[in-house]
Parts: C-alpha cells; structure tokens; sequence
C-alpha cells in the first residue's frame, strides 16, 4: 500500500520504520521539511515531502500531529489521495502540558470527533495510547502470547478494517472500540490508555472506561 504520514515525531518515526520493513511505500512529512528528515528517509528508504503532499496516491494516511496543531494542517491535505483511503488519527488531548483549553473537548466531544471535524474525514483512532518504543520493539506473530492489542475505533467501518489488517501485518492485535463516539473509552486517563496487554485485558479495560474526564485531564 500507499502510505502518507503528516507528522514524524515518536509514533510517526516508529511507524514509518514498522511499515516500510513490511514492504508499505511511505512518504512522511513534518513541520520542519522534508530536508529535516534525512535521517529518517537514509534508515528507512522512505520518501520525505512537504506535509500537502504526503497523502497523494495514498490509501492510507496516518496524522500524529500535536492536536492543537491539527487546525493548522494544510487546506486541501487529503487532495489526491486513493478512493477509498483512511485515515488514522494518533491524537491526544493535552491540555494542561501541551493543547491549552479547547471548548468543545472540555464539553464532552471526543478528541477524534474534534480532530474529524477539522480533517473534514472520517478518521480511524488508533495507537493513541500505544508507547513508540513497543511499535519497534514489541511486534510479535499470531498467537504469540505476549502479542499485545490496540484499540481502534471509527464510525467508518471499511477503513476501520483495512486499518486493522495493516495493525495485525505489522505484529499487533486489534480490538474494535466502537464508533468515533466511543473513543473517549480510549483517551488519556482512561483504563486502555498506555495498557501492555493482549485481546481480552484492552477489551475488560475498555469496558471499564468513565465517560467523566479524569480532573487530571481537564484544562
């Protein structure tokens, strides 16, 4: 597959690293240009360009920006990208570290729903709560006991399964979380956020999760 991905911090780094060693062709794109990715591009092979190209030809784009930053993304980000394609969204809200006060999160809409307005496309949430280093360092095959699981949740359900077959090629399960309005059961501070675990302790952990946002969490 095609893959775009707008963002080339921790989990964007990790993942262009995990999907160009299972054959995916990559472009990856930052704020600071493609010429700052040099590193990256000479480990990997995979192509840096500016942020408004890197979902062209694409059939998968993944964005894991900061989320304040999410509304500066380029207009027209998604132009030219495969019929079809899907978008994952790595996003949290950090609002007391990073984000500051953002009104319709703090009253009660979920991060992805917020981020899906702005993209103006259905995204796929996916390894919000996933550490960086685990995506190189903890793939395991089928049925390998220590396989740890990913949420992933979307109210697009033929992304939502394309995304999942890309998670379980690169040595993860997935567990269906639900629609975009059942993401905040995978947020910051809730009982999936940051789990190591397999398929049956995310799904009891995610049927644990509080709609209530943990004080900690709110601006």
């Amino acid at each position: 597959m095609k893959i775009g991905i707008i963002g080339a911090g921790n989990i964007g780094g990790n993942l262009t690293r995990r999907f160009t060693a299972a054959g995916h062709d990559v472009s990856v794109a930052n704020s600071r240009g493609p010429e700052s990715l040099a590193e990256l591009v000479a480990e990997t092979g995979a192509r840096a360009v500016p942020a408004a190209e890197a979902a062209r030809g694409a059939d998968v784009v993944v964005v894991t920006v900061p989320l304040k930053n999410v509304p500066d993304l380029p207009a027209g980000l998604f132009d030219g990208a495969a019929e079809g394609f899907a978008v994952i969204d790595t996003g949290n809200y950090y609002p007391k570290e990073r984000d500051g006060l953002i009104a319709e999160i703090e009253g009660g809409l979920t991060e992805s729903r917020w981020t899906e307005r702005h993209l103006g496309h259905p995204v796929v949430k996916a390894f919000n709560g996933t550490y960086a280093q685990d995506l190189v360092d903890r793939p395991r095959p089928q049925g390998d006991p220590e396989r740890l699981a990913v949420p992933v949740a979307s109210d697009d359900e033929a992304a939502k399964q394309k995304v999942r077959a890309l998670i379980d090629e690169i040595g993860f399960d997935t567990v269906d979380a639900g629609g975009i309005d059942e993401s905040w059961r995978q947020q910051p501070g809730t009982p999936v956020y940051g789990l190591r675990a397999g398929v049956e302790a995310v799904t009891k952990a995610l049927a644990e999760a509080s709609p209530e946002r943990p004080e900690a969490h709110k601006a």
